[in-house]
């Protein structure tokens, strides 16, 4: 089974959805079989680098509503993460641009360090208040998931996986994704947003039951011994039978 997620760092409730698809996954009998790829999106694919604006100012200037209302926002957002495990800090986030955050990804998962990056990715912004539009920071948090920080570096000066990242994004609006989390089973079936873990336990149970029935086979063609010859080494017209 193969599951896509579409989400952006900057994106509460795609560590929430994350947390909660592992726990589904965790009493998922099939687990060892499952294939996460995750795919980037970017909320705010102009927010600038260097985290001028709080968390909260964002918010209040995007959805036109007052600072107090934002904050309010965000100490829901609290609590639902702590019901999951996570401890979210937004009077302490950065908020940036996380393009670069997104290449790295892709060169984690060039390198089989795919889920581990972007678990550590997610903690950097929401619980550590690392800015992820900062290149050396990321370089850091590569080496702290096994990578070698100096080639890290080095990517993130380049442009490479760039045109990886917009390829996502560009599926992504091909499959009219507009919100993260997105997740996608088998090519078959969405959920869409940080769902209750049932949600996610109902439809992995569908995609396995799915894949554990065995089509049934078809033979075209005439059934042996029907006007076909058999030799003595029990061989037909066109096959032969133990």
């Amino acid at each position: 089974m193969r599951i896509d997620i579409w989400s952006d760092y900057a994106c509460p409730f795609c560590y929430i959805g994350k947390r909660r698809l592992e726990h589904a996954l965790s009493q998922f009998a099939g687990r060892d079989n499952v294939e996460v790829v995750y795919r980037s999106f970017q909320l705010d694919p102009h927010a600038k680098a260097d985290g001028d604006v709080t968390i909260h100012e964002m918010l209040a200037k995007k959805y036109n509503m007052t600072l107090e209302k934002a904050k309010a926002m965000n100490a829901q957002l609290t609590e639902q993460a702590q019901g999951v495990g996570l401890d979210f800090r937004f009077d302490t986030m950065v908020h940036t641009n996380t393009f670069d955050g997104h290449r790295l990804s892709h060169y984690a998962a060039k390198h089989g360090k795919a889920a581990e990056m972007t678990e550590r990715l997610l903690r950097a912004y929401f619980t550590d208040s690392l800015n992820l539009g900062d290149r050396d920071v990321l370089a850091k948090l590569a080496g702290e998931v096994g990578l070698d920080e100096a080639d890290a570096a080095a990517m993130l000066a380049s442009d490479d996986y760039s045109a990886e990242v917009h390829a996502d994004i560009e599926e992504g609006a091909r499959l009219n994704i507009t919100g993260v989390p997105f997740f996608v089973f088998n090519n078959k079936y969405a959920v869409s947003g940080a769902q209750p873990g049932p949600v996610f336990t109902e439809v992995l149970d569908t995609v396995w039951a799915e894949e554990q029935e065995a089509p049934a086979l078809q033979v075209v063609g005439q059934p042996k011994g029907q006007g076909q010859t058999t030799g003595d080494d029990g061989c037909v017209d066109g096959s032969c039978s133990l």
